[in-house]
């Protein structure tokens, strides 16, 4: 299988110009959390300069350097990772999905003859996990068991800290052994753009220490039992669209975590394998 036959032909793109209050709104009304950025020179071909994503914009907004800007004075051209990995359409799905393993990115822009034809992302690897042989592999089998947990009453720049020390994309909330709720990036974006809206400029570097998990978690969270398959997961996964998902035994005791990535590892081995 090649990427042609998995990617989104419909690319969603962002011009290096607009701010990351424009992208975040594009994200949650196309419901994805990356997108290709382009800058249109003189001869108004769209060039290809960097991708951006929800990490990218939490990870900025939390950041003291910028803490006193409104999310509108960013340029997603200071945001953006440049010069993006790409790979052409006729590229082997395993082959892609070992660069962006090993790059630890979660999506590569498809490029044929100097055009962005596409876009694959971890969803659209995902989604050729539905069937054989991903209905015979245990979701216990391949979940991390080393979990990152934060409590309800951590301060919000403490989990943003956690997420860019342990390069890690969400981290369950727990109180007293209990699951109490969820914290991803995108929470932490959504929540510093929010804040910058009500909180006044000179205020906002010194009472933004004093956000806390709770006051942003996703409560009531979704999770998934040890024993279902990696078919069934990733059937969840597509459904909710959902990027991580906690993992819990007949007790609903938490045993451990299970992402996309844990899913483009088991795709990467398998073509190995054939």
């Amino acid at each position: 299988m090649h990427i042609k036959d998995i990617m989104s032909r419909e690319v969603v793109v962002i011009d290096k110009d607009q701010n990351i209050h424009d992208a975040l709104k594009i994200m949650k009304k196309r419901k994805i959390s990356k997108l290709p950025v382009i800058n249109t020179n003189g001869d108004n071909k769209k060039e290809l300069v960097g991708i951006i994503t929800e990490k990218d914009i939490a990870l900025r907004l939390g950041s003291s350097r910028y803490g006193n800007l409104a999310p509108s004075h960013f340029h997603i051209s200071t945001v953006m990772s440049p010069d993006p990995i790409t790979v052409e359409s006729s590229v082997n799905i395993g082959a892609a999905a070992k660069l962006m393993i090993e790059n630890r990115i979660g999506g590569i822009p498809v490029v044929d003859n100097e055009e962005i034809t596409g876009i694959v992302t971890k969803t659209d690897f995902v989604k050729t996990c539905q069937g054989i042989p991903y209905n015979n592999i245990l979701v216990k089998e391949r979940m991390k068991t080393d979990l990152m947990t934060i409590s309800p009453q951590d301060r919000l720049v403490h989990a943003r800290r956690m997420i860019i020390d342990e390069e890690i994309g969400r981290l369950p909330v727990m109180d007293m052994k209990q699951l109490e709720g969820i914290v991803t990036a995108k929470d932490i974006a959504n929540s510093m753009i929010s804040f910058r809206k009500v909180v006044p400029d000179k205020y906002q570097s010194a009472r933004i220490r004093n956000l806390i998990v709770e006051d942003i978690m996703t409560q009531n969270v979704r999770t998934i039992n040890e024993n279902a398959t990696i078919a069934d997961l990733s059937t969840f996964m597509l459904r909710e669209n959902f990027s991580g998902v906690p993992v819990v035994d007949e007790t609903q005791k938490l045993t451990g975590i299970i992402t996309k990535t844990d899913i483009i590892n088991l795709i990467v081995e398998s073509e190995e394998v054939n």
